[in-house]
C-alpha cells in the first residue's frame, strides 16, 4: 500500500502484468469506440448515397409519367392543365404538413374520381410509387426546386434567354390573339417568334377568344381533276360530300330558278351546294366562305349588303368581285335564290324598321 492508502503498482509483485492488462483493455475500448463511430459515419454516408440514388430514380419516373400534367417543376403550368377541371395539383404550393405521404401514395395508386388523376397501378409497382412520391415531397414540396430544365445546351438550346421576347406568350402572360396595336415593337417580335418557333411545343399559349372547340378542316386543295360534286372514295372527300348536294326545292319563281342555276354553277364551288361553305373547298380556304344558312349573320344583313358583296367582292377574303361576270339581273336572281333556299333576305327598308 502507498502512504496515501492507494495501490502502488511499483511495489506489487504483479504490478507490471496489471498495468499491461489495463493498458490493453483501454486500447481495445478505444479501438471499439473508434470502429463504432466510423461505422456510424460510413452508415450515414451510405444512407445519404442511397437516398440520392432513390431520389434520382424518383425523378426519372416523374419526368416520364407525371410532368405532362404537373409540369417539370411541379407547378402544373402545362397545356394539359389548362383543359382540366379541376386542374392538376401544384406541388410547389403544397406543404409537407398539409398532405401526408400515405395520402399521396394512395392517390398515385388508386387515382381520384372526378379528376384527371388516374390510377398508376398498371404502370408502377409499389416501390416505384413510393420513389416518385418521395421525390415530389422533397424536390417540390420541401426544397421548392425546379427539377429538370428542358431548354438547356445539352438539349440543343444554348443561351435560351435570347428568346425571352417570346416568353410572355409561352407563359400566358400575354394572349397570342392580342391586337397588334396593343403590343410594343418587342412584344410583336416576340409574338412572331412564338408563332413561328415555340408554338409547335407550347401549342396555343393563352388566348382571349377560345373560338370553336372543333372545326372540320380540309388539309389540301383538290387535285388531279377531282370533282367536288362526286365522291370517289379515293380522295377522302366523303365527309364533305353531303354539303355538295343541293336541296330540291319545288315551285321556284322564274328568277329563283335562274338564280339556282347561277349559284350552283358559280357560287357553290366555295359556298357549297347547300350554302353552308362546309364542302372541301370551303373548309380549305382562309377565311372560310360565309355560311349562308347562318341565322345570326343572315338576319343582320339585307339585299343591299349581299348585292354589294357579290358585285365588289370582300377585301381580305377569297370572295372575288363578280360585277364583270354577272349582270345586274343575274345578281338579283342569285339573291332571290339565296333568300328562298337558305335564309330569307330582307330589303334595306325592312332591316331598318
Amino acid at each position: 500500500m502507498s502512504e496515501s492508502g492507494g495501490i502502488n503498482f511499483n511495489y506489487c509483485c504483479c504490478g507490471d502484468a496489471l498495468v499491461k492488462t489495463f493498458c490493453n483493455l483501454g486500447m481495445l475500448m478505444i479501438r471499439v469506440l473508434g470502429a463504432v463511430v466510423l461505422s456510424l459515419q460510413w452508415g450515414l454516408a451510405w444512407a445519404d448515397i442511397d437516398d440520392g440514388v432513390r431520389h434520382e430514380e424518383g425523378r426519372e419516373i416523374y419526368n416520364y409519367r407525371c410532368y405532362y400534367c404537373h409540369g417539370y417543376s411541379g407547378d402544373a403550368k402545362t397545356l394539359a392543365s389548362s383543359y382540366m377541371v379541376p386542374p392538376p395539383r401544384n406541388f410547389q404550393r403544397a406543404e409537407l404538413g398539409g398532405l401526408s405521404r400515405q395520402r399521396m401514395i394512395d392517390v398515385v395508386t388508386q387515382g381520384v374520381t372526378g379528376t384527371g388523376m388516374v390510377s398508376f397501378s398498371r404502370f408502377l409497382n409499389g416501390e416505384e410509387v413510393e420513389l416518385v412520391v418521395d421525390f415530389i415531397r422533397k424536390e417540390f414540396m420541401q426544397d421548392k426546386a425546379l427539377n429538370t430544365a428542358y431548354h438547356t445546351q445539352e438539349n440543343g438550346w444554348p443561351n435560351h434567354r435570347r428568346y425571352q421576347s417570346a416568353f410572355p406568350f409561352a407563359t400566358g402572360e400575354l394572349a397570342i390573339d392580342s391586337p397588334a396595336q396593343s403590343l410594343t415593337d418587342e412584344q410583336r417580335r416576340g409574338l412572331q417568334l412564338f408563332m413561328t418557333s415555340c408554338i409547335s411545343c407550347h401549342d396555343r399559349g393563352r388566348v382571349e377568344n377560345e373560338g370553336a372547340i372543333w372545326e372540320l378542316r380540309a388539309i389540301s386543295y383538290p387535285r388531279n381533276n377531282f370533282s367536288y360534286s362526286n365522291v370517289d372514295g379515293v380522295t377522302s372527300a366523303s365527309v364533305y360530300a353531303e354539303h355538295d348536294k343541293p336541296e330540291l326545292i319545288g315551285q321556284l319563281s322564274q328568277s329563283e330558278r335562274a338564280g339556282e342555276a347561277l349559284f350552283q354553277d358559280n357560287c357553290a364551288f366555295c359556298h357549297a351546294a347547300d350554302g353552308t361553305g362546309k364542302n372541301w373547298i370551303g373548309s380549305f380556304l382562309d377565311q372560310h366562305p360565309r355560311d349562308l344558312t347562318d341565322g345570326a349573320f343572315m338576319s343582320a344583313v339585307n339585299r343591299d349588303y349581299l348585292r354589294t358583296a357579290i358585285k365588289d367582292g370582300l377585301v381580305g377574303t377569297s370572295m372575288p368581285a363578280w360585277k364583270s361576270v354577272l349582270t345586274e339581273v343575274q345578281v338579283e336572281a342569285i339573291i332571290d335564290y339565296i333568300s328562298r333556299a337558305f335564309h330569307r333576305v330582307v330589303d334595306k327598308s325592312e332591316s331598318t324598321q
